[in-house]
């Protein structure tokens, strides 16, 4: 079939070598998805971490050794929900550390947001190992959360805690990251490189699709 002076074949439109061969432009979503990955994370600001682990023991009867560690990472667990708790917060602000309180709304629906953020608790699953860590944009700050956090776990496990006697211990001191962790840099650049490329190749094959139909429309009107 011709038109215009071409000749239009139906069949030589080949998505993968098309795509292939528009790889400049696939290149070219990608590195806008890295530059606007970079201004995205740098217009959030940069926040320090502190972190800290902790060991949770449990005794209170003959158990063997798996039922005792399966019982600790349990307890663990219902710690590390707690920490995120309104009532705990309250504690961590009156345990008598250096804690600026102005970066927590007085809203507590507000606070409990921000707090959720400032405060990370995960448990390394198989063991009591409880490992607590606070984002802060002074790490001096951050430490000093992840201080207290620790300090009312320790204190108060008891209350948390039931079925035995459960101890907390802090295995390791709070340390500090020396570059910002928050947000993530890396990653976002890697995420935004790789939606780039996604997008441009679907933006390709939208093209692609439309010279199809294009050629359809000619063919059935000649």
């Amino acid at each position: 079939m011709m038109y215009n002076g071409t000749k239009i074949n139906m069949k030589s439109i080949n998505y993968t070598k098309d795509i292939f061969e528009g790889w400049q432009t696939i290149l070219m979503f990608g590195l806008l998805g890295v530059v606007l990955a970079l201004i995205i994370s740098f217009v959030q600001p940069l926040k320090y971490s502190s972190t800290a682990r902790m060991l949770i023991l449990q005794s209170g009867g003959p158990v063997d050794a798996y039922t005792a560690s399966r019982s600790e990472e349990r307890i663990a667990e219902n710690l590390s929900t707690i920490v995120y708790t309104s009532t705990f917060f309250d504690q961590v602000m009156k345990a008598g550390f250096n804690i600026d309180k102005g970066i927590f709304p007085a809203d507590p629906n507000k606070r409990r947001r921000v707090w959720a953020k400032t405060v990370t608790a995960r448990v390394s699953r198989g063991t009591g190992l409880l490992t607590v860590i606070a984002h802060h944009q002074d790490v001096a700050q951050a430490e000093q959360i992840v201080r207290a956090v620790t300090f009312v776990l320790i204190d108060r496990v008891g209350e948390y805690t039931s079925g035995g006697y459960v101890q907390a211990r802090l295995v390791d001191d709070p340390l500090n990251s020396r570059w910002p962790t928050k947000p993530n840099i890396f990653a976002n650049v890697f995420s935004g490189f790789f939606l780039g490329l996604f997008i441009g190749g679907a933006y390709i094959l939208v093209q692609l699709e439309r010279i199809r139909r294009r050629h359809q429309i000619i063919h059935e009107e000649f």
